[in-house]
C-alpha cells in the first residue's frame, strides 16, 4: 500500500510514549492465565513452520480463531452458558500486540510460526477478548506478523512505519481469504484492539467505507486507539446501541488522569469517535457502574458484576478504580488492558442487539 496511506501511524509513533507500550505489556501479562514458562507445555500445541516464513490462510494453523476449529474463541464463561444459538455473523477479530519481549525488541516483526507468541495470543487476547463476540457470530482471527511493542516508541519512525505495513499486508491478506472462502454475503462486524485496532482502521479504510461491502458491516469495534472522525468518507460513529453500519470505539483511563497523547489530542482539537460501552452513545453523561452488566477479567469462568463506569471526556471514556476481589491493589491509571473485558458482558449483549437490528432490516429480509 502506498505511504499516504500511512500517514496517520506517523502522526501517532510521533506522540506515543514508552508509557503506552508498557502498560500494554504490563496488560497482557494480566490477561495472561499464568506466568511466561506456563507456555512452553504449549510447544506441542503449534507445531507447524511456515517455509516461508509468510502466513498460509488455508491453512487452519495460521487463524488464532476459526469456526472450523476448536480454539479458545470459543469458550464461554461458566456464568454465561446457555443452549448453543444461532450465528448469523461473522466477527473479523484483530488481536493487540502480544509480541512484547524486551530480548527481542530489535526484531521489528513477530515470526508467523513462533509457538511462544502464537500461545500467548491464543490463551490471552483470544480467550479474553475475541469469545466476547462468540454468542451471534463465527469468530475468525488471523494470526499476523505484528509489529513488535517497541515500534510504538521507537525513535526510528521509518523502521517502524515499515514493520506496521508488513503486519497490515497480513490482515490484508487474511481478509481477502476469508471474503473469497468463507463470508458468502454474510453480515460482518469488525472487531479490534490496541494495534489490531490501528490496523482494523485501515482495513475498514480500504474496504468499507465508501465501497459496496459497507452494507454487510454491521459494526466495527475499534477499540484502544483513537479513530478520528476526519479518517472516513461515509463510515461515522455509532450513536444508539441498535445502529448498524457504524463505529465505535474508546481507551479507558482512571477518573482524573490525562495521558500525555490525550492532552496531546487535545491542544491539536483532535475530533475522534469515542462510544460509552456501557451506554452505547456518544453522550458524556456520567453512568454508574450498576449498569455495568460484569467484567471478565484474569479468571475467565467469573463474572464480576457492577465493576466498572464510564464517562466520555477528553475523547476517551473515564472510570473511577473498578470495584472487584483486590482492586484496591490496582494502581494504574491506564485501563488500556480492560479496554474490553472491564464491559465484557455489555459487549457481548450490544452485539446481539446489533445483529438482531441488522437481520431486521428490510433488505436483509429479502
Amino acid at each position: 500500500m502506498e505511504s499516504y496511506k500511512y500517514r496517520f501511524f506517523y502522526r501517532f509513533l510521533r506522540n506515543m510514549t514508552q508509557k503506552i507500550a508498557l502498560f500494554a505489556l504490563f496488560g497482557l501479562i494480566l490477561l495472561s492465565s499464568g506466568c511466561a514458562d506456563k507456555y512452553q507445555s504449549y510447544r506441542s500445541l503449534y507445531p507447524f513452520k511456515s517455509p516461508s516464513g509468510l502466513p498460509d490462510y488455508t491453512n487452519l494453523d495460521y487463524w488464532a480463531a476459526h469456526p472450523d476449529k476448536k480454539d479458545p474463541s470459543d469458550s464461554i464463561p461458566k456464568p454465561l452458558k446457555t443452549a448453543p444459538g444461532d450465528t448469523p455473523a461473522d466477527v473479523f477479530f484483530i488481536h493487540p500486540t502480544t509480541f512484547t519481549e524486551k530480548k527481542e525488541a530489535a526484531i521489528p516483526n513477530a515470526a508467523i510460526d513462533d509457538y511462544y507468541i502464537n500461545a500467548k495470543t491464543d490463551y490471552s487476547t483470544i480467550l479474553f477478548q475475541a469469545s466476547a463476540f462468540n454468542e451471534q457470530s463465527r469468530v475468525f482471527s488471523p494470526r499476523y506478523r505484528q509489529a513488535h511493542i517497541g515500534n510504538f516508541y521507537s525513535n526510528d519512525s521509518l523502521a517502524s512505519l515499515k514493520a506496521l505495513q508488513l503486519a497490515y499486508s497480513d490482515i490484508r491478506t487474511a481478509f481477502r481469504y476469508y471474503l473469497e472462502h468463507y463470508n458468502n454475503k454474510r453480515p460482518i462486524i469488525i472487531a479490534s484492539h490496541s494495534q489490531g485496532a490501528l490496523m482494523a482502521i485501515e482495513l475498514l479504510k480500504e474496504f468499507f467505507d465508501n465501497k459496496s461491502l459497507q452494507q454487510q458491516l454491521v459494526v466495527a469495534y475499534v477499540v484502544g486507539w483513537p479513530l478520528e472522525t476526519s479518517q472516513f468518507k461515509t463510515l461515522s460513529a455509532c450513536i444508539t446501541p441498535s445502529q448498524t453500519n457504524c463505529l465505535c470505539s474508546w481507551r479507558t483511563f482512571k477518573m482524573g488522569y490525562e495521558a500525555p497523547w490525550v492532552t496531546k489530542e487535545k491542544e491539536r482539537k483532535t475530533s475522534l469517535i469515542v462510544t460509552n460501552p456501557i451506554t452505547w452513545t456518544t453522550d458524556t453523561n456520567f453512568v454508574s457502574r450498576q449498569l455495568n452488566k460484569g467484567s471478565v477479567l484474569t479468571r475467565f469462568n467469573k463474572v464480576y458484576k457492577k465493576t466498572t463506569d464510564a464517562q466520555i471526556k477528553n475523547g476517551v471514556v473515564y472510570s473511577y478504580r473498578p470495584h472487584f476481589p483486590g482492586s484496591f491493589l490496582y494502581r494504574t491509571d491506564n485501563y488500556h488492558v480492560g479496554d474490553i473485558n472491564l464491559y465484557y458482558l455489555n459487549v457481548r449483549e450490544n452485539v446481539r442487539e446489533r445483529v438482531g437490528a441488522f437481520l431486521a432490516m428490510p433488505t436483509q429480509r429479502q
